[in-house]
């Protein structure tokens, strides 16, 4: 995974517990702070979980903002938030995973496909929520063995 989207900046282990909307603003204020997005992205990443749940199954959640707020990206990135005891997603959803995504153009495509292609494995994703380093993270997320 190109790193410049991905690295151990965009990566926060062993959260605790917080509301579904305070963990999807932190993913969008990690995005913001590594200068993936303008503060504005953020109402569209809460309006698009308003919409329509962004919780995907298997204990991960991929929060992003709606596409009207595309012009907000300033270059594609991803963060992800790990969340041992996980964030209710409400209808008995619980996330312990929460990857944030800012695609620009139609990089995010690319990108929730990758992340889909992980998640879909419930081992990848027992191991995400288990990593205990940022590394072991990356190389989850890239597809490779820890």
């Amino acid at each position: 995974m190109d790193l410049a989207i991905f690295n151990e900046n965009n990566i926060e282990l062993n959260l605790a517990r917080e509301s579904k909307s305070a963990a999807i603003l932190r993913a969008g204020e990690l995005l913001r702070m590594n200068g993936y997005i303008r503060s504005e992205y953020l109402e569209g990443m809460e309006k698009r979980e308003q919409s329509l749940t962004t919780y995907v199954g298997n204990g991960v959640a991929i929060p992003h903002g709606l596409p009207e707020y595309i012009p907000y990206i300033l270059k594609s990135g991803l963060v992800m938030l790990q969340y041992p005891e996980g964030v209710d997603f409400g209808e008995g959803n619980t996330a312990y995973v929460l990857i944030g995504i800012a695609g620009k153009d139609d990089e995010h495509l690319e990108l929730l496909s990758t992340i889909a292609l992980v998640c879909q494995d419930e081992e990848n994703v027992t191991r995400l929520k288990l990593a205990s380093s940022k590394q072991e993270v990356m190389q989850i997320l890239a597809g490779g063995d820890a």
